[in-house]
Parts: C-alpha cells; sequence; structure tokens
C-alpha cells in the first residue's frame, strides 16, 4: 500500500518510509492511499484470535511490505510485556456501558499499545529500506506518551530517543516516570511552556532542511514517535476493531449492530484511530470526542471554527491539556475531499492567525462532542466508583462524564464503550480527593497508598517502586532551546 502527504498528494512513499520517516517533508502527515475493508467473514474470523493475531490481522491490511509471520512475531513481543492475557479487555458496567481499559501495559496507559510496537515495526522497516542510518526519535508529550516511548525505544540497536514534556504540566507520577528512565540512548528534557510549545518545535526540528544536514552529516535521520507517525497510529486501529469483535463474541450485541465510542482525546490521535477503523467497516453509530476545559475540539465540532487563540487551563486531566491537535489534519483531509491545497491553506491561517474554519457537515453524523470542566471530571470519579464499584482515572472520568450528558440529550440505545486510556494510579492525589470531595495535600505516592486501601483494583508494581528510583533527567530548558538540545544530544550518542 502507498501512503500520501495531507499537504502533497503526490508524495508518495511505501509503509517502511512512512513508518521511518514519520511526518512528510513538506510537513504534512502521511495517510493510507485507500482504506482497506473488513468484512464479515473477517470479523467472524479474529473471534477466535489473541489480541496480538487481531492486531497483526488488522495491520496486514495496511502493511502489506510486511509479511503475516512478521507481523505476528512482532505484535506478539509487544504484547507479551502488559500484565493482562486480553491485552485490551473490555469490561461490562450496565447493560449498555462498557469500559474499554487501554492501561495494562508498562507504563500505564493507551500509548503501550503502540509505542512497544513501534520499535519493532521501525528496526523491520529499516531492515526492508536496507536503511544503516542511526534513528533519532523525536517525542513531545503531555504526559504518557513520552514515558511510553521511552520504555519501548531504551536501548534499541540503532536508535536514541530525547523526549520535551512541559515541566509544569504533567502529574506527580508522569513526571517522575520519565525522569527516572534508564537506557544508554535516552535522554528527557522539561521545558518552560506547554505541550504545544513543544509539539511546536519540535514539528519545526523536523521541517528544518539546516538541522537535517547537520544530523545527516552524522549518518542520523530524524524520526518520530508522537502520532504523527502512522507506525505510531496504526496500531490503534486495532483495539477498535478488537472490541466490536468482542461484543459480538461475547453476545453482547449481534453481527452489524451499531457501537459507540467515547473518545478522551486532546491530540485528536485516539480517536481518529477510532474514525479510521469505522472507515474499515466496524459498525460504528457516533464517536464522542470528550474534552476537557482545553476544549477546542468541542467548539470545532460544534461551531466549525478551529480557534487555538484562547486560554490555557492546566487541569487534573493533563495529558488533554492541548490547544493544537496535530491529527485533527488527518481528518480534515478525508473530509475535504483529500484536497492537499485545502488542508494546505487551512494549516497556514492556523500558523498565521492561530485558527481556520472549515465546514464540519461532512463529520458530524459520525462524531460527537462535549466537554466536563474541573468539578463535572471529579463528580464522574466518584459517581462511577459509587454506581460500579470501578474506579477511572481523571481522563477517562472527562469520557464518563460526556458519556452521562450525552446519554441525557439521546437516550441513544446502542452499546457505548468507553475508552478508559490511563490507570488511577498515575492520579492518585486527584482520584482520591474527588471519591472523598476532598482537598487533602500529600504527595502521589501516599495517595496512592491511600487510595488502594478503598478501591478494588490493586497499584501496579511499576509505580510503586518509582518512589525508589533515582532521578537521571532534571534538565528544564526555554522552549526556544529545543533545536539546540537535539544537536547536542545527537552529538553526544554513539546510535
Amino acid at each position: 500500500m502507498k501512503y500520501i502527504s495531507t499537504r502533497n498528494v503526490k508524495a508518495t512513499v511505501n509503509s517502511p518510509e512512512a513508518i521511518i520517516k514519520g511526518i512528510s517533508e513538506d510537513g504534512g502527515l502521511f495517510v493510507p492511499s485507500d482504506f482497506p475493508i473488513l468484512s464479515e467473514a473477517d470479523f467472524a474470523k479474529m473471534a477466535d484470535m489473541e489480541y496480538y493475531e487481531r492486531s497483526a490481522f488488522v495491520l496486514g491490511k495496511f502493511l502489506d511490505e510486511f509479511t503475516s509471520d512478521e507481523l505476528l512475531k512482532m505484535t506478539k513481543a509487544a504484547y507479551s510485556r502488559f500484565d493482562s492475557e486480553e491485552t485490551a479487555p473490555v469490561v461490562k458496567l450496565d447493560d449498555n456501558l462498557f469500559v474499554l481499559e487501554l492501561f495494562h501495559g508498562p507504563t500505564y496507559a493507551f500509548k503501550d499499545i503502540a509505542l512497544t510496537l513501534l520499535p519493532h515495526l521501525m528496526t523491520k522497516s529499516k531492515e526492508k529500506l536496507a536503511d544503516k542510518s542511526k534513528t533519532l526519535i523525536l517525542v513531545a508529550t503531555s504526559g504518557d506518551t513520552g514515558k511510553a516511548a521511552l520504555e519501548g525505544f531504551k536501548d534499541v540497536d540503532g536508535t536514541a530517543i530525547i523526549v520535551f514534556y512541559p515541566s509544569d504540566g504533567v502529574s506527580d507520577m508522569q513526571k517522575l516516570q520519565m525522569m527516572t528512565q534508564e537506557g544508554k540512548n535516552v535522554k528527557v528534557v522539561g521545558i518552560k511552556g506547554n505541550f504545544d510549545d513543544a509539539q511546536t518545535a519540535v514539528k519545526k526540528v523536523f521541517t528544518d532542511p539546516e538541522i537535517a544536514k547537520l544530523l545527516l552529516d552524522e549518518g542520523i535521520k530524524l524520526s518520530s514517535a508522537n502520532s504523527i507517525n502512522w507506525g505510531r497510529l496504526a496500531p490503534q486501529i486495532a483495539y477498535y476493531v478488537s472490541t466490536y469483535v468482542d461484543l459480538v463474541s461475547s453476545d453482547e450485541i449481534e453481527m452489524g449492530d451499531k457501537i459507540n465510542f467515547v473518545v478522551p482525546t486532546g491530540n485528536f490521535g485516539n480517536i481518529l484511530a477510532g474514525y479510521y477503523a469505522y472507515k474499515m467497516g466496524v459498525p460504528v453509530g457516533r464517536l464522542i470526542l470528550a474534552s476537557n476545559q482545553n476544549n477546542v475540539l468541542t467548539d470545532f465540532f460544534h461551531k466549525g471554527k478551529y480557534d487555538a487563540d484562547r486560554k490555557f487551563f492546566k487541569s487534573i486531566s493533563p495529558s488533554m491539556d492541548i490547544l493544537i491537535s496535530s491529527n485533527l489534519e488527518r481528518l480534515i483531509f478525508e473530509a475535504a475531499d483529500r484536497n492537499d491545497e485545502t488542508v494546505k491553506k487551512l494549516y497556514k491561517d492556523l500558523a498565521d492567525g492561530k485558527s481556520f474554519v472549515f465546514d464540519v457537515s461532512k463529520i458530524d453524523e459520525i462524531f460527537g462532542a462535549g466537554w466536563a470542566n474541573e468539578d463535572e471530571t471529579k463528580d464522574a470519579i466518584a459517581d462511577t466508583l459509587d454506581e460500579y464499584d470501578y474506579p477511572i482515572d481523571t481522563h477517562t472520568a472527562v469520557a464518563m462524564s460526556v458519556y452521562n450528558d450525552y446519554q441525557d440529550e439521546t437516550n441513544d440505545e446502542n452499546a457505548t464503550v468507553v475508552v478508559s486510556t490511563a490507570s488511577p494510579y498515575k492520579f492518585p492525589l486527584d482520584v482520591y480527593n474527588a471519591i472523598h470531595h476532598s482537598n487533602k495535600k500529600m504527595d502521589a505516592f501516599k495517595a496512592a497508598q491511600m487510595l488502594e486501601e478503598e478501591i478494588s483494583m490493586d497499584e501496579p508494581d511499576g509505580l510503586k517502586t518509582l518512589q525508589a528510583k533515582k532521578i537521571l533527567h532534571d534538565a528544564v530548558i526555554e522552549k526556544d532551546q529545543i533545536a539546540e538540545e537535539v544537536l547536542k544530544f545527537a552529538k553526544t550518542q554513539r546510535i
């Protein structure tokens, strides 16, 4: 299968090239030239598969340069690191309400689904391209991507990784996970700014020809582990497909019945994977986008104007504290009938004036959108525990709050899956305080200990032992120093 750029449909690459490049030279994002369709026979076939087999089956529809055996070997290796045999289990809360648990990987967040697999995909892609260059992975993170990428790429031969995160914009657990990261080829740097600052600077590095030349002189090429990279996004499609298969095979729904997904999102990658599953034939009723107070995406779907020129909020769901959502570009591309000139104009408007206007009528039939403020998020945590004896983190709580509002408005009878993106123990103080309607001050480890005494979910060992680990990365820089930091790190690495 060929891949094209959202900003230049004539710029075609194959799947190994798309995975290695991460982003097109024109600044656009790679998308498949067409979307393969899954038949009812395909869904039935997947019913008897384990998750890693389903993932390999779905990926095989997009990555035809890879053999089935190669994909199976890679997915099995990646998901053997998860603490659940199901990898992405679906939990029933009520007759029509389910939760998709995506936090059973090594860093306890949904990013593990893709980032345990991406190093395998990159290594195999370089092998297929006979590419002997060294790879420097560049990551901007709002919290969870950073740790998941670091864990995935640590000590991978021929690769180094540098992660930038907002030093005051992630949870204590998220920050410690990154600051204590081991590995001879990793670096973590805080920036004085927010995620959008980090993401914008990283994108500029990718498209700077002078930096590319300086690195190439050292035999180094840049790539990305953010969801702008197709190799990072594609594995996420599989868990939407797998969820549908699970609900059919467990007789919760009939083959062909529509299901809804409620997805907490800031950078639009997670819910975009759901949209791609829909385009492949998963019978989706609604994809309901859930925003926190940084509700730029909700406003876009309601009003048709993407306006990033607004107040930025630091919230208790920090991984969603984003105003410039990279993956929306891929949806715009589809909704604009794959017109690259339209995409280029809109994103020039965004770069110049922090906003653009777009007719959302082509996508509002499948997408719904809502948002939750801090109090509503906290209430959703307490209410979900009280009603279902089920603990959720602060991001999943945004989705649960939006789901409740959606049901009040529509009485939609379709089975609905709330996508749970992180363990509650990554945000233990906020979860504890929400349950108790309190505002206690304590460190994250004490909060986790107290939380474990009250809920039916055990704290993961990897978070329990975090406190004893040595701080290895404590650098904090100005946002305009990111390019300099990348070049400095590249010179110190013998990738």
